[in-house]
This record gives C-alpha cells, structure tokens and sequence, in this order.
C-alpha cells in the first residue's frame, strides 16, 4: 500500500527538499504540495491524503487552525496530521497537538525521522521528536492554565511506566524492549492509557504525563 502525503509549508524550497524526501521512499507518495493554509485544507478535503505534513507558520491559515479544522475534536473522519517547525520551544507546537496533529518534527530531523512520522501517524500512531519532547511539554506543563483532568480509574504499575516512556518519546518497539514485555502488550497498555486519560493519541498521552508532573 502506498501512503499519500500531502505537504504544506510557505517556503518553497522547504516544500520541494520535504516532497523529494519522502517521493524517494518506496511505498510514499506525494500528492500535493501547497503554499498556503487556506489551500491545504481545501486540498485535504479533496485528495483524503493518508497523511499531511504542516508546518506552522503559514499565510492565510496558520498550521494549527488548518489541523483543527482537518483533525480537531468535533471532526468527523479526522485526518492524520503531522506537524513540522523550525523552533523547538513553539507554543504553537502545544497548540497544534491540542488541536489534533498525530506529531511534531523539527525541520532538522533528517530523512529517517521524518519517514517514520509519516509511517505512524498513517497507522494511527503518532511519534513525538524525542530531542524536544522533554523542553516542549515540560515548558508547557508549567504554564498550563487548565486544570489537569484525572484519569477515569487510576492507573496501574505498568501503566505508569509505560506513561512514562511514551512521554520521553520512545516508541512502541523502544517500549516493548524497555519493558521487556511483546508488542501486542505495549499496545494494550496505549489503549489503556488512552481511555483512562481521555486521550485520542500517544501525544496527549505524553501531555497528560508532563501537565500531571509525572515527569518532573
């Protein structure tokens, strides 16, 4: 199955280095490359790509409105979307994940990164840049103006520890091998995690874990 992928970023050469990137990947399919917000959303309504790849800082329609409007609460059918950034410590990352994007990069991330973000956000999943997760959420935590939700039952042992470790970014085989426990399980406890938390992805599981203190 090939993933189709559609890219939005206001600077050309960044849409065109992203776009050859992942048109050189067996199995990944850019079908759309836009300038602009408003654009993209349109786009995305039209194409139903299996993933898009925002940036923030767009004219018309900024990254974080157009991933509401595609992947927000309320949506029906949301859309994967990945969000990509040039600055690690954006409150407009925060307010991208709150708006329903299934990750976040950094423009520098390289090829490898940004292949698997796209692969996991297709499946549901979402992966979190591992060099700014801790600074990012840890920042926001502190300034966080909601009070906390508490978890509809609380959480176990290994709930705990596997909180723990999607909050620093790892990802489902890094879990399992941390873990010493199989895949399957890892992803009982996501599943878990999410219900408890009221969480839609493995991002605001991560937010939860850093707004609660768990990781301070």
């Amino acid at each position: 199955m090939t993933l189709r992928v559609l890219i939005a970023d206001d600077q050309v050469l960044v849409r065109t280095g992203l776009a050859m990137i992942l048109d050189a990947q067996d199995g990944i399919e850019v079908v759309d490359q836009v300038a602009d917000g408003r654009r993209a959303v349109e786009q995305a309504r039209r194409l139903r790509p299996d993933v898009c790849l925002f940036d923030i800082r767009m004219p018309e329609l900024n990254g974080i409105e157009a991933t509401r409007l595609l992947a927000g609460p309320g949506v029906d059918e949301p859309m994967a979307v990945v969000v990509i950034t040039t600055f690690d410590l954006d409150e407009y990352v925060h307010g991208a994940l709150k708006a329903g994007a299934k990750g976040f990069l950094l423009k520098d991330a390289g090829p490898e990164l940004l292949v698997q973000a796209i692969h996991a956000a297709a499946q549901g999943d979402a992966l979190i840049a591992p060099s700014v997760t801790a600074r990012l959420l840890s920042a926001f935590a502190d300034s966080a103006a909601n009070e906390v939700r508490q978890p509809i039952e609380p959480l176990t042992e290994r709930e705990e520890e596997v909180l723990r470790t999607v909050a620093r970014g790892r990802t489902n085989a890094e879990i399992a091998a941390e873990l010493y426990i199989s895949l399957s399980t890892v992803k009982t406890h996501l599943a878990s995690l999410m219900t408890k938390l009221g969480a839609r992805n493995r991002v605001e599981i991560a937010m939860w874990a850093y707004e609660s203190g768990r990781m301070n």
